[in-house]
Order: C-alpha cells, then structure tokens, then sequence
C-alpha cells in the first residue's frame, strides 16, 4: 500500500508541537441515547479549524528547498485552502489556492487571512485539478491534493491515533468521507493500534459515490453533489485512497441532509461545540441510528468547525421549523 503506519509516524514527529493535540469529550446523553461509550475527536479544535492541518503541513515539511522557494498549490472548497494557507504561513512558503468561487465566504476570508493567494473557479464549467494542473506548470509550483496525496493521507492518519493513545481499544470508529485522506490515515492507524476495531467511513445520500465505490469495488462518481456538507462535495475517491478504504475501512454508510441539520443543531446545543456540517457526518450516523452498537466503545471523528454563522443560524431555523412540523418535542440543552 502506498501509505503505511510507519508513515503517520513520521508525520507525528513533524506535527509535535505544531499541531494541536486536540481534545476527546464525552457526553452522558449521548451515551445514554446510544447505549454505547462514546469518544468525540474534535478537530474542530485543530489549527485552522479543521483536521486538514495535519496534513498540509506534513506535506509541505517533506519539500525540497527548492519547492519551497517556488512555493506550492492546491485545489480546495475550503478546508485544505485555509490548512495549507496556514502551514505555509508558518514555513514560509509561498501559496495558490484554487477555490469554487461558491465556497462559504467564512473559508474564503480564512484563506486569505493567512496569505495566500487564492484563485476562483466556476465548479459547473470548470475542473479544479486541471485549472490548478495548468497553473503548477506554468508557475513550477508543487500541486499538493486535499487528500489523493500520501503525505496528506498520512498526517490526517494521525487523528485516530491520537484518539486511540487517549482513550484505549475501540470497537468502532466512525469517520466522515469526502475524498477519503481522512479515512484511510484513520483506518491505518486503527489497524495497527486497536485491530479488532470496525472503521465505518459516513457520506451524505446525495454524494454517495465513496459507498457505491466501497460496495461495488468499482469506482464511482458523482458529479457536482448538492449537499450542505461541502467538504464531502468531491467527485470520487482517489486513486491512492479507494484502494486503501477497500483494504481498511469495513463498512460505509450515507445520512440524509435533514439528519446532517439535526446532528449539528444536536451537537452545538449538547455538546457546546461549533461544528460544521461535515463535521458531524460521522456522529449523524451514531446518533440517528443509522449505525447501532450496544455496549461498544464507540470513537467518532468531528472533522471541523468553519462554518460562517449567519448561514449555521439559517440552517437551524430550518431544523427548527421542520422539527416543529413533525410534532417532535425538541429536547431541553444540557451542558455535558
């Protein structure tokens, strides 16, 4: 395989005091709901708001000087613009992202906040990877991928391991799925620190072509996805992280946009945390019983937290309001 545990080592070495060492909570009502014992990886405490830091700057760390000096770019609809707008910042390398021009405006500024220079495109008429291809070979610049790209695959790898040194063996671990870097890290990791744990990777309905790929063993696609997870917007897996998923993950799963609003709207009231859309793919699964495990030690990655406001507070009027449609009693906030 083209990523190895050995390889989300390496990145832990480069990630030790950059990184955050984000936290783990727990919530007695959602255990309670569940019945199970549950752990939340927030990355939406990781640097930029995302687990898309870890790895950006793992990959920016392993270039040459002279790439550095040229300076790097990426194709991104948010997250890993803004991470390796970050990691660059902070290694002092030049950086171009090339963003959908409909990317939430809270990703656009953060991007740009860290000095990068950003590049829009129409995503109907355009291909991001061959707008960002053409502009790497124009300028020299180094193309580095959001998530079809080892080194990436192996610094997000070192979110389940982290998880897994705090909180012991797992039963399952749940992860959100996009292109598939953050599963297939994850999915590494736990096959080597807790190997009789399930990896069970969790997509929206409407962009379903990582488990139509998982179950058919054939590459799917699914063309501009509309979802409110825009991180999980891509068009297919990747060539380095289908196989992967196909060798690590033991399950997939996909969750309605409804059940997507009533987790993040569930999450920010009980929980405390902001999160964004994406990143309660995972706990949507868990939490609308979509996935079941009595009695299991349940490990389930919040993958990030921008997320401009103004729109989170349009999304939870329009859970509210359909929430009150169906005559279900919304349940009293409770600190956990």
């Amino acid at each position: 395989m083209s990523v190895t545990y050995s390889d989300i080592l390496a990145a832990t070495d480069r990630l030790a005091g950059v990184a955050h060492r984000t936290p783990v909570i727990t919530s007695n009502t959602v255990n309670q709901r569940t019945r199970a014992q549950v752990f939340f990886k927030c990355e939406n405490f990781q640097r930029s708001g995302s687990f898309k830091f870890r790895g950006a700057y793992n990959a920016i760390a392993q270039l040459s000087d002279e790439q550095r000096r040229r300076g790097v770019i990426a194709f991104s609809s948010g997250n890993h613009g803004q991470a390796l707008a970050l990691a660059g910042q902070i290694l002092n390398v030049p950086v171009t992202i090339v963003m959908p021009n409909d990317a939430p405006e809270v990703k656009k500024a953060a991007t740009q906040s860290y000095d990068a220079e950003t590049i829009f495109y129409n995503r109907t008429l355009q291909k991001r990877e061959e707008v960002a291809q053409s502009i790497a070979d124009d300028r020299g610049l180094t193309l580095i991928p959001p998530f079809d790209f080892a080194p990436v695959i192996a610094g997000q790898g070192t979110t389940a391991k982290e998880l897994i040194e705090e909180v012991g063996n797992l039963d399952v671990m749940l992860v959100c799925c996009g292109g598939g870097g953050l599963i297939s890290g994850c999915a590494i990791a736990a096959d080597t620190l807790s190997p009789n744990c399930q990896t069970i990777g969790v997509e929206p309905k409407r962009a379903d072509d990582a488990t139509r790929s998982f179950y058919s063993r054939t590459l799917q696609t699914v063309e501009h996805p509309n979802t409110i997870a825009d991180g999980a917007r891509t068009a297919s897996l990747g060539e380095l992280t289908f196989p992967l998923i196909l060798e690590y993950v033991d399950e997939m799963v996909t969750v309605s946009e409804a059940a997507i609003l009533r987790t993040m709207l569930f999450v920010w009231e009980r929980l405390k945390i902001v999160v964004e859309p994406t990143g309660v793919l995972a706990a949507a699964a868990l939490l609308e019983g979509i996935v079941s495990f009595p009695d299991a030690k349940i490990g389930v990655i919040i993958s990030g937290g921008n997320v401009d406001l103004k729109e989170a507070g349009k999304l939870f009027t329009k859970a509210t309001a359909k929430e009150k449609s169906s005559q279900r009693r919304p349940l009293a906030p409770e600190m956990s």
